[in-house]
């Protein structure tokens, strides 16, 4: 803050948008700037790694599609050292851009054309989460073989890490942390993404079937994590 206890642009949040379509990214500079975000803009893939790492915002908004390098691969190389939220911005019909951006680490995608309201929602359910997991609570969850530690944003099987995604990590602390009870997908889309279940997203069930074999859980008979059918998912307790 200020001197005199008024608000300056380095106490507002700070969003870095990835995007050559200028228009569009003007447009989004914008309005998140109408909403209280400090915005930085960069258009040039090949860039886009080196303004992640050396701005390190709040969150970061990544199109798919961009000159240089796209953005799969640099949600990919940016992972290992920036560790905020990651809205990728993906074609509406292409279901397995959206798969692999989750599976590269990105926390959540908005497809285009963006709808600014959707993604201003869906940048403050990816802030929230960020904000809660720093703010601490119960920070540790142990199972049988299975340790998960929300502070660290790390997972152990058998004393050995597990390689997560940040969003596999959100799904897999939210169903840790309700074991025994039975999560719906509008409940987990809820916490996770901030918007109502469609019936037709499938992203937490890819999440779901990416999460069980590394946590030691067999895919076709599962004892950890099982699904409910027309319900949603269960995080079964140590008996």
């Amino acid at each position: 803050m200020g001197v005199d206890g008024s608000v300056t642009s380095s106490d507002l949040e700070h969003v870095l948008i990835v995007e050559d379509d200028e228009r569009l990214a003007e447009l989004t500079r914008d309005y998140l700037e109408a909403n209280g975000f400090r915005v930085s803009v960069e258009a040039d893939g090949a860039k886009g790694v080196a303004r992640i790492l050396e701005l390190q915002p709040d969150l970061v908004i990544l199109d798919l599609m961009l000159p240089g390098e796209d953005g799969l691969s640099i949600c990919r190389r940016v992972r290992g050292d920036y560790h905020g939220p990651i809205l990728m911005l993906t074609a509406r019909t292409d279901d397995m851009d959206q798969v692999l951006g989750l599976e590269m680490g990105a926390d959540d995608y908005v497809p285009k054309p963006v709808q600014p309201r959707v993604l201003l929602a869906r940048m403050r359910a990816l802030l929230r989460r960020a904000e809660s997991s720093e703010a601490g609570g119960e920070a540790q969850l142990s199972f049988r073989d299975l340790a998960i530690d929300s502070a660290t944003r790390e997972a152990w099987l058998n004393g050995e890490r597990i390689d997560l995604t940040s969003a596999e990590f959100d799904l897999l602390w939210l169903l840790a942390s309700n074991a025994g009870r039975v999560l719906t997908r509008e409940e987990i889309f809820s916490q996770l993404r901030g918007i109502k279940y469609d019936g037709q997203d499938r992203s937490i069930d890819v999440r779901v079937s990416r999460i069980r074999p590394k946590i030691g859980d067999d895919p076709n008979q599962p004892h950890r994590i099982k699904t409910v059918r027309s319900k949603g998912y269960l995080f079964v307790k140590d008996g």
